[in-house]
C-alpha cells in the first residue's frame, strides 16, 4: 500500500509523510528526550520545514536521511533548535521569585541558583534580580543557566531585549535597577546591566545526556515547564539527578502544570509547584 502523506492544510510545498513524522519523533526523543504527540504534526512541519528547504531539500525523506549521515554537531543542533519551545518571560510565576528571596534572605555562603531552562535569558535573569535585592551585601551570587537551544543560549548572553517586552513584564524600580536603556541605533531596547549578568553564566546542557558540567550543590533549581516534554521514566531519573545537586534544604521550582508527587520519593511538595528534598 502507498504510504500516505500528510493532509495539507494549504498546499504544502514539502512532502511529509507519516513515516517521516515517525523519524523525526524517534530522532527528537533520542537527542534531546522530549516526546512529540501527534497534534504537532504541523508545528513540526512549520518549523523543521525552514531547515528542509535551507538545506536545499524537496522532502522531509531527503532532509532526514542528509541528517542521518551527518556526524558533524551544527546540522544536528539545527534539528534539536528547530524543535524547541522557548516560551519565557521576565518573573514568570512571579511567586516563585518571592519565595527564593524569602529562602535565602539569609545566607551568608555563596548563593547558587541553577536555571535549567534558560531559553533567552528571561529567567536566570530575573533570578540575578531577585538575589540582588534580597542580598545585596553578598559578593557572591551564581547563576548557572543551561539550554538545549544554542540559538536560545546566544541570544541569552547578548543580554539585549525589546524595551516594551520587558515594561511590560518588569516593575518600574526593577527595570531602573537591572537594565541600561540604549540610545542611538540601540533606542528602543534595554540591556542587562553588565555587573548582574556577570553573575550568570551560561552553558549548553542536554537534561537528558549522561554529563552534565555542573559542580557543587545548589540552593535552588528552576526546571520550568521542561519535563512537560519528557516522558515518566525521564522524569524520574531527571528528579533523581537534581536532588543529588541540591543543598538539603534546596528548592525546586516546577512549571504550574508539572507535579512529580506520584513520580518520585525525593522530594515533597513544599508549596504551589516548589518541591523540597523528602
Amino acid at each position: 500500500m502507498k504510504q500516505r502523506v500528510v493532509a495539507p492544510i494549504n498546499q504544502r510545498e514539502l512532502e511529509f509523510t507519516d513515516r517521516d513524522f515517525e523519524r523525526i519523533r524517534v530522532l527528537i526523543a533520542e537527542r534531546a528526550g522530549i516526546v512529540l504527540a501527534e497534534h504537532k504534526r504541523d508545528m513540526v512541519y512549520s518549523r523543521l520545514g525552514r531547515c528542509v528547504r535551507n538545506r536545499g531539500h524537496q522532502c522531509f525523506s531527503a532532509y532526514l536521511d542528509w541528517l542521518n549521515g551527518r556526524s558533524g554537531a551544527e546540522a544536528w543542533q539545527e534539528f534539536v533548535n528547530a524543535l524547541t519551545t522557548n516560551l519565557t518571560a521576565f518573573f514568570r510565576e512571579p511567586h516563585h521569585f518571592d519565595l527564593l528571596a524569602s529562602h535565602i534572605r539569609d545566607r551568608r555562603d555563596p548563593v547558587r541558583v541553577w536555571s535549567a531552562g534558560a531559553s533567552t535569558g528571561e529567567e536566570p535573569y530575573s533570578i540575578a534580580i531577585a538575589l540582588e535585592e534580597a542580598l545585596p551585601t553578598l559578593t557572591r551570587r551564581e547563576i548557572f543557566a543551561s539550554d538545549i537551544d544554542s540559538e536560545a543560549l546566544t541570544r541569552a548572553r547578548n543580554g539585549i531585549y525589546p524595551l516594551d517586552q520587558v515594561r511590560r513584564q518588569v516593575p518600574e524600580n526593577q527595570l531602573r535597577r537591572g537594565f541600561l536603556k540604549g540610545c542611538g541605533r540601540r533606542s528602543g531596547y534595554v540591556r542587562v546591566r553588565p555587573e548582574l549578568a556577570r553573575q550568570v553564566h551560561f552553558e549548553p546542557v542536554n537534561l537528558v545526556g549522561q554529563h552534565w558540567p555542573v559542580q557543587g550543590r545548589f540552593d535552588a533549581i528552576f526546571c520550568r515547564n521542561v519535563m512537560i516534554y519528557f516522558d515518566r521514566e525521564t522524569h524520574a531519573r531527571l528528579l533523581e539527578r537534581f536532588a543529588r545537586l541540591l543543598k538539603s534544604d534546596g528548592l525546586l521550582f516546577v512549571g504550574h502544570s508539572e507535579n512529580f508527587t506520584n513520580i518520585t520519593q525525593r522530594f515533597r511538595l513544599r508549596g504551589q509547584t516548589v518541591y523540597t528534598l523528602a
